[in-house]
């Protein structure tokens, strides 16, 4: 044997060597190569377990304005399909008539300067029957009347109980009358809530989810029989997560992750901490990846409590769940079938279907943009 030809032989023994080694690495779960999300390790509670991601770039998301920012401002109204009458940005107090409602169907108008950020999950309550945001999406600053597909989450109710929608009260007790309290938040629904209006697109599977919600809170949390009762006579959503007793299991859940996690944002912000990969009772169930750490921080809140709310009603007996199997789910977005929608020029929504999986991705086209503003997915 030529001294060129060991030496070449032992080059490729040692690079094969490092190739075993590296895939050794990634099957250990610490790093998968090439991959544009890290799962760290993670923050448990009873039965939830919330991985937080961090991401190789962080994007500028500033400019983006959230739902509750601008319910809160009034630069945001969302009203009944056919209560608005010749309504364009402009006129402040327009012309309002009553007919025309439709289950699954909401108007909105935009009318801060920044460009508003609606993810699927969330519910504004009012109008006939408070509902859920089907799908994500941008809507452009200073915007004429859009269309919103929504799905309601209150069946029975079709009686106005105000003209506009706003945001509920769940998030802060039902103390948003106070001067030293919060104001309130659009609530996100839980994850086998949200599933239903994002992944069916089906009005029945939404309203047999909220259903099932009602009873497994009436039934499996610990709850004195009034408040059982009060749960199980209400139809919507929103009431049952605002009813204190029921806010009490949940808060017990999701205020240590909240907190945890919201001390490691502020930790890992150079890191570029943008989502969290979810599990509930030792099994992957979600995952929510933003652009920024600071557009995580704006949906955190409401984000962990519909993960608590997931978990405390579907309790078992505590099983882990493995980094390396929370990085694989979250790495994994090979699907059989690629739908995508396109507004041009403000936003391109992708709904990507696999083997048991779901995820959608809501890239912004917007000027200077062209980044993924909002990547969820889901397990089947």
């Amino acid at each position: 044997m030529s001294p060129k030809f060991f030496l070449a032989v032992m080059v490729l023994l040692i690079v094969a060597g490092f190739v075993v080694l590296d895939h050794r690495d990634a099957r250990a779960g610490e790093v998968i190569p090439n991959s544009e999300y890290k799962v760290l390790d993670p923050i448990r509670h009873g039965n939830l377990t919330v991985f937080p991601v961090v991401a190789a770039k962080s994007y500028p998301t500033s400019e983006f304005l959230t739902l509750d920012e601008g319910l809160r401002s009034g630069e945001v109204i969302v009203t009944e399909s056919g209560s608005v009458q010749g309504l364009i940005r402009r006129h402040p107090n327009p012309g309002i008539r009553h007919d025309g409602a439709q289950v699954n169907r909401l108007v909105l108008v935009n009318n801060s300067k920044r460009p508003l950020l609606l993810l699927a999950g969330e519910v504004v309550s009012g109008g006939k029957q408070d509902r859920v945001i089907g799908k994500d999406r941008i809507v452009p600053a200073e915007s004429d009347p859009v269309d919103l597909s929504v799905f309601c989450v209150e069946p029975g109710r079709w009686v106005a109980t105000s003209e506009h929608f706003g945001a509920s009260e769940a998030l802060y007790g039902g103390a948003v009358n106070t001067a030293k309290a919060p104001p309130p938040m659009a609530i996100m629904v839980q994850p086998s809530v949200r599933a239903k209006a994002m992944g069916d697109k089906n009005q029945q599977a939404v309203w047999d989810a909220v259903n099932a919600q009602k009873t497994q809170v009436a039934t499996r949390l610990p709850i004195a029989a009034p408040v059982q009762a009060e749960v199980a006579g209400t139809s919507s959503y929103a009431r049952v997560m605002e009813n204190s007793e029921v806010r009490k299991q949940v808060d017990a859940v999701a205020k240590p992750i909240e907190q945890n996690y919201q001390s490691l944002i502020r930790q890992l912000r150079d890191r570029n901490a943008v989502g969290v990969v979810v599990a509930v009772n030792g099994r992957v169930i979600w995952a929510d990846i933003f652009a920024s750490s600071d557009l995580l921080a704006k949906y955190w809140p409401k984000l962990v409590r519909s993960y608590a709310s997931e978990a405390v009603v579907t309790r078992a007996k505590d099983v882990e769940v493995s980094v390396h199997r929370a990085q694989e789910f979250l790495a994994d977005m090979e699907g059989r079938r690629e739908t995508i929608e396109n507004e041009p020029g403000v936003y391109r929504h992708t709904e990507v279907s696999g083997d048991g999986f779901k995820a959608f991705a809501l890239t912004s086209l917007l000027p200077k943009t062209g980044f993924d503003v909002h990547v969820a997915k889901m397990a089947e």
